[in-house]
């Protein structure tokens, strides 16, 4: 564990905030124009340190002695209890949120990189904050307003925490076969009566309660997802006299691979018949109220991807620079000293890589936050709109690419450390672990290949925002002197996908089977084109700093890093589009027709 690990590189975050994504266009808009780029590094400032000096040194004890089920109930590591007042005075919670509702009014696009910094720091001990940001913004959005003074308001102060409880054992992410129960009673509130799975943060000793955000049918609603409602459920009940129990009860824990720091649980609710819930927002909407909650969790989960990427990343780097093993080729003098293993050509290869994945997508991550203050915010209302449809596109893409290629990127990591790699006395081997678990929390891969050339890609309009802004930006590269070979090839693999698509939307009706056959590889291709995209954007910019002259020779070399990068990706992994686009097209079924017996 390098305790100089900067889990970030500042100069990245300073590049993609204010060169790439132009944060400082963000405070034109009314709702920001109380900020200045002084209030946004400021704020960065803060969550940098507390990573570096809070959260990173308490990671490997919170990973090394998970929390503990014991009378039930769950006891969190000691640094757990110390962290997290100090993490609810940083103001994370409710950073991006209004002022009316006691929040910053900062943009997305500047909290999600301070997020990122927490992360990596210790993604386990952030996720308390993240969950109870997402379920107090569902009563925020859709609650009453006496739902919004005795919940949301604790909850934003880090007083209570929150959880998304959705899955149930038999259901899996299937949501619409939910069995959870909520019974009318005369009090307006509702009896609960069922289990839920896999709750992050579903109980714990760090705050007064724990607020469920839950789904459930009300008895008499119609099978399927249009009997669900959206429920609030606190662990204690807020009563005249105080806090109450309201039959809520830890059945276990479940023992992770990764995430230790933050519990998941099977939680049951009504076991005594004495579990009160309160309805939030109009009945039968439950669903489509919690894909708010779900949308900002696949982003969150894919931030984490990024994160544990990056933390990794930079503690390969350093391992490469201290690390001395081996001559180079032609210098075969026994008594030469060996060289750092950076000068190794493919110990730089598997560097270079890990660099494109995480700056590349913590850039697709940083343009999705700067859409979700564009769909709130634009003065335009066509923006607003395009904005949001561009949001929902990559949303899947995003969280995909940071959870796959992530987990590439933290292999990559444990290789450079060699043997030392896989032992636990280095933590590669621990944020390994941690990345796997992005791949299935808040939706597989799978799920989201589905998701997106079942629904999103088919969107109105929503392909076509996706181009124009890759055209516009193939444009602007072209202006700064980028590689036209590299522009043309972006071109190129983005109208093949277009073209693809609408092809694969022939079948949607007649045959929607076929159509979703290879959507696993649809999904890989949108995830390499979005972060070529990122890498031209990047390598516009970096080009264009260069043209200036005049740099610091530490500026030269991260603008010139940053065209090598782009240079990788572009040249070595979007090539990798074109075989996959005829892969869909020819319809290559070995794995369709193969029938389960024959396994």
């Amino acid at each position: 564990m390098t305790a100089g690990n900067p889990l970030l590189s500042d100069r990245d975050v300073a590049f993609l905030l204010y060169e790439v994504h132009d944060a400082a266009a963000l405070l034109r808009l009314p709702a920001f124009a109380d900020h200045d780029r002084d209030t946004f590094d400021l704020f960065l400032a803060n969550a940098r340190s507390f990573a570096r000096e809070v959260l990173y040194p308490a990671y490997r004890p919170m990973d090394e002695a998970a929390p503990t089920f014991e009378g039930g109930r769950i006891q969190v590591h000691p640094r757990m209890r110390a962290i997290w007042p100090r993490l609810r005075e940083l103001g994370v919670i409710t950073a991006s949120r209004p002022v009316e509702v006691g929040g910053q009014q900062l943009p997305r696009t500047v909290a999600v990189l301070a997020e990122a910094y927490l992360m990596a720091a210790n993604l386990g001990a952030y996720c308390y904050a993240g969950l109870t940001a997402g379920a107090a913004h569902l009563i925020e959005a859709f609650g009453s307003d006496d739902l919004k003074d005795r919940y949301m308001r604790r909850m934003y102060a880090g007083e209570w925490t929150g959880t998304m409880a959705l899955t149930e054992p038999q259901a899996g992410s299937s949501l619409a076969d939910l069995r959870t129960r909520a019974v009318p009673r005369e009090d307006g509130t509702y009896a609960i009566q069922g289990g839920k799975i896999f709750i992050s943060g579903g109980d714990h000793d760090l705050a007064d309660n724990i607020v469920h955000l839950t789904l459930a049918r009300i008895d008499g609603a119609p099978a399927g997802i249009k009997g669900i409602s959206l429920f609030a459920i606190p662990r204690l009940w807020p009563g005249p006299d105080g806090l109450v129990d309201n039959d809520v009860s830890t059945a276990g824990m479940i023992h992770k691979i990764g995430w230790r720091g933050l519990p998941s649980l099977v939680i049951n609710f009504g076991e005594r018949g004495a579990c009160r819930g309160e309805l939030v927002g109009a009945p039968g909407h439950g669903l489509s109220y919690m894909f708010q909650m779900m949308n900002e969790a696949r982003l969150m989960v894919g931030l984490n991807g990024v994160a544990t990427a990056a933390v990794a990343y930079h503690e390969s780097l350093a391992y490469a620079r201290e690390r001395r093993q081996g001559r180079l080729p032609g210098r075969r003098d026994p008594h030469s000293p060996p060289v750092p293993i950076i000068e190794h050509a493919d110990v730089r290869r598997m560097l270079l890589r890990q660099k494109a994945i995480v700056e590349g997508g913590l850039s697709l991550l940083v343009e999705t936050a700067r859409l979700t203050d564009l769909a709130h915010h634009a003065d335009d209302e066509e923006l607003r709109r395009r904005s949001a449809l561009l949001l929902d596109l990559l949303t899947p893409i995003a969280k995909s690419f940071a959870a796959e290629r992530g987990y590439d990127s933290n292999a990559l990591a444990l290789q450079i450390h060699g043997g030392y790699g896989y032992s636990s006395e280095y933590l590669p081997e621990a944020w390994l672990r941690d990345q796997k678990l992005n791949s299935i929390h808040e939706g597989t891969t799978t799920i989201h290949g589905l998701d997106l050339l079942g629904r999103r890609a088919l969107a109105p309009g929503a392909l076509q925002a996706l181009g124009r802004e890759i055209l516009q930006t193939c444009s602007q590269a072209q202006a700064a002197g980028v590689d036209l070979g590299d522009v043309a090839a972006l071109q190129e693999a983005a109208g093949a996908a277009g073209a693809l698509i609408a092809e694969l939307a022939g079948h949607h009706l007649a045959d929607p089977e076929r159509m979703l056959r290879h959507s696993h590889d649809v999904l890989d291709i949108f995830m390499t084109i979005t972060v070529a995209w990122q890498w031209l954007r990047q390598a516009t910019a970096a080009r264009t700093a260069l043209s200036r002259g005049t740099l610091s020779t530490g500026d030269d070399a991260f603008y010139r890093g940053k065209l090598q990068a782009a240079q990788y990706w572009l040249r070595t992994e979007l090539p990798r589009v074109a075989p996959l686009v005829r892969l869909c097209r020819d319809e290559e079924d070995s794995y369709a027709n193969t029938r389960p017996e024959w396994f």
